[in-house]
């Protein structure tokens, strides 16, 4: 129930921003988590697709978490993670699971390796990088209610405004 409350609390957090720069995608009534769990051969963190399931795709002020669908084609989650493992130039572990891109081809992905408590950590990987260690790549969050609260939220009012103006 706690990762529940946390979740919500992030979600209040991000309705405060004006829809001037936050999209929120439609909740997602479906087995589609489920079955993108079963064909990745792993499971999501709970804080992932709680959120996930309430605005399938998040974006505010141009960062963005994918969301999973067919119409979303080629920027869908399943799409994104088969494209990153199966044909990059620098193909990604099977448990990263990349969920925001950084606009250079850059992912911050979750770790689906260390899921605890059903929560993992957040990564950043970087395409251009040939990683010796997978330990190498960086850690960034603890969690992804950890990463909405500084890259999506803290980071967003450090330029702008909830009603969308910069500061």
């Amino acid at each position: 129930m706690e990762i529940i409350e946390e979740c919500n609390k992030r979600l209040e957090e991000l309705y405060k921003f004006s829809n001037e720069i936050l999209f929120l995608g439609e909740s997602i009534l479906d087995s589609r988590i489920e079955d993108l769990e079963k064909e990745i051969g792993y499971k999501l963190p709970e804080d992932f697709k709680y959120i996930i399931k309430k605005h399938n795709r998040i974006i505010l002020a141009g960062t963005q978490v994918y969301g999973l669908s067919q119409e979303l084609k080629g920027s869908s989650l399943d799409m994104i993670y088969k494209f990153e493992h199966f044909e990059a130039e620098n193909p990604m572990p099977k448990f990263f699971f990349p969920f925001s891109p950084d606009g250079q081809g850059n992912h911050y992905c979750l770790d689906l390796s260390k899921i605890t408590d059903e929560i993992c950590h957040v990564v950043f990987w970087q395409w251009d990088i040939e990683y010796e260690d997978i330990e190498d790549v960086e850690v960034c969050n603890d969690s992804f209610i950890d990463w909405i609260d500084e890259v999506m939220i803290d980071w967003n009012l450090e330029v702008y405004n909830h009603d969308g103006s910069e500061k």
